[in-house]
């Protein structure tokens, strides 16, 4: 008994010289801080942030960007004879479309313990090498089963994209300065959209080259683009402030600290991996309640991004003409986004600005079922406008909700939550096949 209470008397002597210690170093931190301050008045911390996102946002962009477009433009290549060629039913379609997130949702959380196991930027220029070669391989397939293990791997690949550029973001900007960030990157989704059929109808024009199809041109060069794309952007993603060789040393120290002390006077720092933190992943209920959130976003957002061009095609325009028409939906998908960022931002504020967007979604596709395709497919067509601009400003204020409400380590929470969501993503591509189907009855 005598050594068990020695014991317990050591062991909390300890304790409370490692608390006492790591309280001096955030105080003497904090007063390191408070230095900074009297250097960085307003105008050079709007002026710093500009710089920081002139030179972070647009590689984080440009990858969402031809992440999007490389998992979505098979549904252009529909358009261009890809299920004639390999003989694939709608059901194996279906399939090829579905396969995709399986390993997506697999390989995030693994992929963000990568992220703290290697630098961001050199994970990220992996994974997005590893799928541009997917891709262009992809242009190769002479059946279904090919196809379909290409999907499976670029599921793989991609998996780990999102969660990556949210993790660096988080490591430059504060709370409330993170979602207009989010939406900056997002957008690039919308933007696929637009960028992927403009691509579609230009590719497309390829067919009969060198004995391939239109659609074989449009997965190898999206491809290729897509690998040396990768290349240039590790050279342009810095992992962190202090890694950044174009701030000057108090600069770096100052975003450091600032995030550091986000409203917590005692600071709150970055640690490394640790299995705790995965469970508490699987235990929090604010991952829980944002799964449903996003996964009901992420429902109508794969569902209208697979199928959009096959709609309007579906409205009476040729198969050229419905790609250049999906570009105005997503463009003001784009607007909306960015907009209702910046609003919630400023407001600080994430509630309405999540419930609006999602008003708006509700009331497209209520237009979409109570109108007869054939009488008003201009009706139907400006539907589509409402939807995407819901769905797509929606996902920024979930995650920026979700950012807001978990401890700094809990990048690893967000893999859990965007683990569960993208279960629920799957239904999207279910949807698609049911109401492409749908849509070809009521077009008829």
């Amino acid at each position: 008994m005598g050594m068990s209470a020695e014991a317990s008397i050591e062991k909390a002597s300890s304790l409370g010289e490692a608390t006492e210690k790591r309280d001096e170093v955030a105080s003497s931190e904090y007063q390191e801080y408070t230095d900074l301050l009297a250097k960085f008045d307003d105008t050079r911390v709007k002026s710093l942030l500009r710089r920081v996102d002139i030179r972070l946002m647009p590689p984080l962009a440009i990858l969402y960007l031809i992440a999007f477009v490389d998992r979505s433009n098979i549904g252009n290549a529909r358009l261009q004879g890809l299920e004639r060629d390999l003989q694939l039913s709608t059901q194996q379609f279906a399939w090829c479309l579905t396969i995709f997130f399986f390993p997506y949702a697999l390989f995030e959380v693994p992929s963000n313990v990568m992220l703290k196991l290697l630098k961001p930027s050199v994970w990220l220029t992996l994974i997005v090498t590893s799928w541009g070669v997917v891709m262009t391989v992809m242009g190769l397939c002479q059946n279904y089963s090919a196809l379909l293990a290409c999907r499976f791997f670029l599921g793989v690949f991609e998996a780990g994209l999102f969660p990556g550029c949210a993790f660096i973001t988080t490591a430059w900007y504060k709370r409330f300065e993170v979602q207009y960030r989010v939406a900056l990157f997002y957008t690039a989704a919308s933007l696929s959209g637009a960028f992927s059929g403009l691509l579609a109808f230009a590719i497309g024009k390829m067919d009969g080259v060198r004995g391939y199809s239109g659609w074989r041109w449009l997965f190898i060069l999206e491809g290729l683009a897509t690998v040396v794309i990768s290349t240039i952007c590790y050279f342009l993603i810095p992992d962190s402030p202090g890694s950044a060789k174009w701030l000057s040393p108090d600069e770096a120290r100052f975003l450091e600290l600032r995030l550091q002390f986000d409203g917590n006077d005692k600071g709150s720092k970055e640690g490394g991996f640790q299995w705790k933190y995965v469970i508490q992943g699987f235990t929090d209920s604010k991952v829980y309640l944002g799964t449903i959130m996003f996964g009901a976003i992420c429902t109508c957002t794969y569902s209208l991004s697979y199928s959009l061009p096959t709609m309007i095609n579906l409205l009476g325009y040729s198969a050229a003409n419905a790609q250049l028409l999906t570009i105005p939906v997503y463009a003001f998908g784009c607007i909306i986004c960015v907009a209702n960022s910046v609003l919630s931002d400023r407001y600080r504020h994430r509630a309405a600005f999540i419930i609006g967007p999602m008003f708006m979604t509700m009331v497209g596709l209520i237009i979409g079922m109570a109108v007869d395709p054939n009488k008003l497919p201009g009706v139907i067509y400006f539907a589509l406008f409402l939807v995407a601009g819901g769905i797509f400003s929606g996902i920024p204020t979930t995650v920026a909700w979700i950012s807001n409400n978990l401890a700094v380590h809990d990048c690893l929470c967000g893999a859990v939550f965007v683990y569960y969501l993208l279960l629920l993503e799957w239904m999207g591509v279910v949807v698609y096949g049911s109401q492409v189907e749908c849509a070809k009855g009521r077009a008829s």
